[in-house]
């Protein structure tokens, strides 16, 4: 068996619009396709021997071992690698499920779907379910434990940590969008203008002088202090010499700590020697010259957590230990005690796994253990000088003990120290009695601190501690999310995007905008090229300028990785004709359609997916969306229109010329379309089509007036700087020349229809065949353009996509011949020389219309032969 290829999907996708964290694999399924589950001897009693815990997939059949009866009964081994893929995942701490796996229409290729948590981890499955499926149709042992390892330490390494992984689920709970900004903790809540940051539990709100006091342990005792809040009598430190000094001031025992230090790093305490304190003082410099020396505060572990300057919670920690049986080795206990089920590799579970490290020896060692010595019945033996959960230590939940006059002292600090969210460190007998009273004394100050302890203590009351982070980021009726009008369809994506667009820019919103040449933020030019991608629509809704997003989505972006958003607030769906078939699995424009049909069902309920009641397949995608819908159309007597109107709906649609919007009975006439310049003055049908939705998008987003959609309309110029790309028109003094994008054969009608309209003769295009489409599309560009235009120069794109010049040349030149043989035709290398020799050979009073491949750089000839013209 083969992977073909895989491809990593996050959003709304083809498989599924909720399960948006797909791996999608293409398998070859090679010789293993005449061999299905019932014909390989011993199969099933294998994979049940390797994966028990598989018993709990229910398959197609519904029960429990539901999966085991497909394979008694004999199925692909695709569809066991599917499973075996969810199932890994699950053995190594991934609870995921969803699956799908579906032929190619190859014989013997499938795609097999399945969901991820993390991606690294789903790649990885990937590649390990062939391999054991493999071994288990050639009866070969497998170490399957290390593959589910592997999958642990990728999960570890990959992962959001529990706290801010706390935070990220509170938000999605609250509808509030995330995006992870790098491969460690730093994440955006909500979209463009609204959103906020949190790198850990360090928030966007959080104050960098209260980090970075938080950060100096000596000045947060210092600003403490100064305020009466008890803390530990200690100095700062930085050789043997000061250290002596210390210790004859404070006496033992002392705790020695980096002074910048954070979850216990370099930190040793209950040092009662100075052999001992020596030690501790070389292994706090690992973290930094400066260490604190301070007194040993006897007592228990708490920290204290204040979130937005309120008391949250509190939790006792006690560090990673073992309690003696008088049997047992110590090593024998830690083993026992690992075996817990709420114990995991890193933050797998509940609680981690102890592990033996320096740190251990050491604590050992000062008790003259070793890990094989037997400590007496009920002896406590600490393992860890710090009580931190990731070393193996506990928690205890401890809240409702905790006295009004800790918690005044608690909310008093974070505001000394100046965090809004901070933990702070106490040793004292209990908090049930002031810290004043009892002897207590506060520590540390903690900026970034873990939520672990509390949202999965060992014992008591687990707090939902992200909750208070996400009302004070965004208070009540704050989603942290701007407007997203989403676009796509075959043709007249770009223009109904830069068109939506320049309405709302118009309204005064401050857009950000994709397109086929490049991603817009305020109508500045980010990046160019088809930026029509996920990549590129997150690129605008992380931007913090933008107040409204205008997303250009093309087949290409959704097949690769899916949607880069969850929800619109519109989605446009232009049209869906016979373009890019037979390319990323879609082979039929059924198929095509329900990629394009994906936007609209990712429009909230609240919102409206707009489609076209000319085109069958468009306007079937309003049946099970969730959402309003609106319709535009051609021609107003549309029988769907007026059946839509009748019930209430609302449409858009082109009447006695004028574009108007319907609402019930009612009619509002927009503007006249001769006034609307992109149209030219009728005469280009299909950008009246494409003013339609646009019209409809703007008026139904409520806070735009119709006064700023009809000027929005008439300063719409179709020109290089607003249109690129889209009838450009450039008049030279004996001849014209349109540049167009039209690349398909439903585009290069309606650019020929416009063309057809137009003043000039002859009529010249510059025509090309787009290498990775079928041949008969290809045929079909030819045989269109010899209907429409009375010489024809064919030239080729910069990327063949697979094919060789000749091939194309010869497709376009058998579709020329069948739709017209007489017309005459000229052959070139590229677009560049095609546009020269147009021009050189230009006859007076002739148009020339170009196919552009490489718009900018076309545009900018053109440009240039003006300049040269005009001074010339």
């Amino acid at each position: 068996m083969k992977i073909i290829d895989i491809k990593v999907l996050r959003g709304p996708n083809y498989w599924s619009i909720r399960r948006g964290k797909l791996i999608q694999m293409r398998l070859d399924l090679e010789e293993m396709e005449q061999c299905p589950t019932n014909k390989i001897l011993g199969f099933k009693e294998r994979l049940e021997k390797l994966f028990p815990t598989m018993y709990s997939h229910r398959c197609s059949v519904g029960t429990p071992g539901g999966f085991f009866e497909r394979v008694e009964e004999g199925t692909w081994m695709g569809h066991v690698i599917e499973h075996i893929a969810l199932e890994i995942q699950t053995l190594a701490g991934m609870d995921t499920g969803f699956g799908r796996t579906r032929g190619t229409g190859k014989e013997g290729e499938y795609y097999v779907v399945f969901s991820y948590t993390e991606k690294e981890a789903g790649l990885y499955a990937a590649d390990a379910s062939v391999r054991i499926a493999q071994a288990l149709a050639d009866n070969k042992e497998y170490d399957l434990e290390k593959d589910i390892q592997t999958l642990r330490e990728i999960r570890e390494d990959t992962r959001l940590g529990p706290s801010t992984g706390s935070i990220v689920e509170e938000a999605a709970k609250r509808g509030i969008p995330y995006i992870r900004l790098n491969k460690s903790s730093l994440v955006q809540l909500g979209y463009g203008i609204h959103q906020r940051r949190i790198r850990a539990t360090i928030a966007s709100t959080t104050s960098h002088i209260g980090v970075d006091i938080a950060g100096d342990k000596e000045e947060t005792k210092d600003l403490l202090e100064a305020a009466e809040i008890p803390v530990p009598n200690g100095k700062i430190v930085k050789n043997e010499d000061d250290l002596k000094g210390a210790i004859d001031s404070i006496g033992f025992p002392i705790v020695l700590k980096p002074i910048d230090g954070n979850h216990g790093k370099g930190a040793t305490t209950n040092i009662n020697n100075y052999d001992d304190a020596k030690k501790a003082l070389a292994a706090a410099q690992v973290y930094g010259q400066s260490v604190i020396c301070e007194r040993f505060i006897t007592g228990f572990d708490f920290r204290v957590l204040v979130i937005n300057h309120k008391f949250i919670c509190a939790a006792l920690r006690t560090p990673a230990s073992v309690t003696g049986d008088g049997e047992h080795s110590i090593q024998w206990l830690v083993n026992e005690t690992n075996k817990d089920p709420r114990r995991g590799y890193g933050h797998e579970k509940v609680l981690t796994q102890i592990t033996v490290d320096d740190f251990t020896q050491k604590m050992l060692y000062d008790l003259g253990y070793t890990l094989e010595t037997v400590p007496a019945k009920g002896e406590l033996v600490l393992l860890k000088p710090t009580a931190n959960l990731s070393t193996g230590g506990t928690s205890t939940d401890v809240t409702e003990e905790v006295h009004p006059a800790n918690i005044f002292f608690a909310e008093r600090i974070s505001k000394i120290v100046g965090l809004d969210i901070c933990g702070i460190d106490i040793m004292a007998p209990d908090l049930k009695v002031p810290i004043t009273e009892n002897g207590g004394a506060v520590l540390e100050v903690n900026a970034a601190p873990g939520f672990r302890m509390h949202i999965e203590p060992s014992v008591g009351l687990a707090r939902n501690v992200a909750e208070p982070v996400i009302n004070m980021l965004f208070p009540a009726g704050s989603t942290g999310r701007i407007p997203i009008i989403a676009i796509t369809g075959t043709n007249g994506k770009t223009t109904t995007s830069r068109l939506v667009s320049h309405i709302c820019k118009s309204a005064g919103y401050k857009v950000g905008f994709t397109t086929t040449d490049g991603i817009y933020i305020q109508n500045n030019l980010m990046m160019t090229g088809d930026c029509t991608g996920p990549v590129s629509s997150e690129f605008v809704l992380k931007d913090p300028t933008v107040d409204l997003a205008v997303l250009e989505c093309a087949r290409g972006g959704i097949l690769k990785a899916g949607l880069a958003f969850r929800n619109c607030d519109i989605a446009i769906v232009t049209n869906v004709s016979a373009d890019h078939i037979g390319l990323g699995g879609i082979e039929t424009i059924e198929q095509m359609a329900k990629v394009k049909a994906i936007l609209p069902e990712t429009v909230f309920p609240h919102g409206y997916a707009i489609l076209n009641a000319d085109d069958d397949l468009v306007y079937a995608m309003r049946k099970g969306l969730e959402c309003k819908v609106a319709l535009f159309s051609m021609d107003e007597n549309n029988a769907r229109i007026k059946e839509h109107c009748e019930d209430g709906g609302i449409a858009a649609v082109f009447e006695n010329g004028y574009v108007s919007i319907l609402k019930g009975n009612w009619k509002l006439r927009i503007e006249k379309v001769r006034d609307i310049p992109i149209t030219f003055e009728g005469k280009a049908v299909h950008n009246i089509m494409n003013t339609l939705p646009s019209v409809l998008a703007a008026y139904l987003f409520r806070k735009i007036e119709i006064d700023d959609i009809k000027l929005a309309l008439i300063t719409f110029i179709p020109s290089a700087a607003q249109t690129p790309g889209r009838l450009n028109l450039f008049q030279f003094k004996k001849f014209n020349i349109l540049l167009d994008f039209a690349h398909n054969p439903a585009g290069l009608h309606l650019l020929g229809d416009f063309v057809k309209k137009m003043t000039g003769s002859p009529k010249v295009g510059i025509i090309s065949g787009t290498g990775d489409r079928r041949d008969e599309d290809i045929r079909e560009i030819g045989k269109i353009a010899s209907t429409y235009f009375d010489e024809i120069i064919i030239r080729q794109d910069k990327n063949l996509r697979g094919r060789t010049a000749e091939e194309i040349t010869n497709l376009l030149l058998e579709g020329i011949k069948e739709g017209n043989k007489e017309t005459p035709i000229e052959i070139k290398s590229d677009e560049r020389e095609a546009i020269l020799y147009a021009h050189k050979n230009a006859k007076p009073g002739s148009l020339i219309t170009v196919m552009a491949d490489e718009v900018a750089e076309a545009l900018n000839l053109h440009k240039n032969l003006k300049e040269e013209e005009d001074k010339g």
